[in-house]
């Protein structure tokens, strides 16, 4: 099942007692909206989370030892670039 995510509620306290008075009156929901409701493709949507999931570990299962030390070398410069 999916994870459900609320939306994060305002800081400032006039803000946060409008927000549950719409919620409380209808005007306003408090949770995001679904795919549907965006108007996504829900097929789209689910083929989009599993390439997600898997794409990360599939391209590093496909890099050859030289192509990982290549990797690793540009990820430690940009890292010590920035200090």
């Amino acid at each position: 099942m999916d994870k459900v995510t609320k939306r994060k509620r305002p800081r400032d306290l006039n803000q946060w007692a409008k927000h549950m008075v719409d919620i409380a009156t209808g005007e306003s929901t408090d949770r995001t909206p679904t795919p549907e409701e965006q108007g996504k493709d829900p097929a789209a949507v689910a083929r989009g989370k599993l390439g997600g999931a898997k794409g990360g570990k599939a391209r590093a299962a496909k890099l050859t030892p030289s192509e990982r030390r290549d990797s690793a070398r540009k990820a430690v410069l940009a890292r010590w670039s920035r200090s």
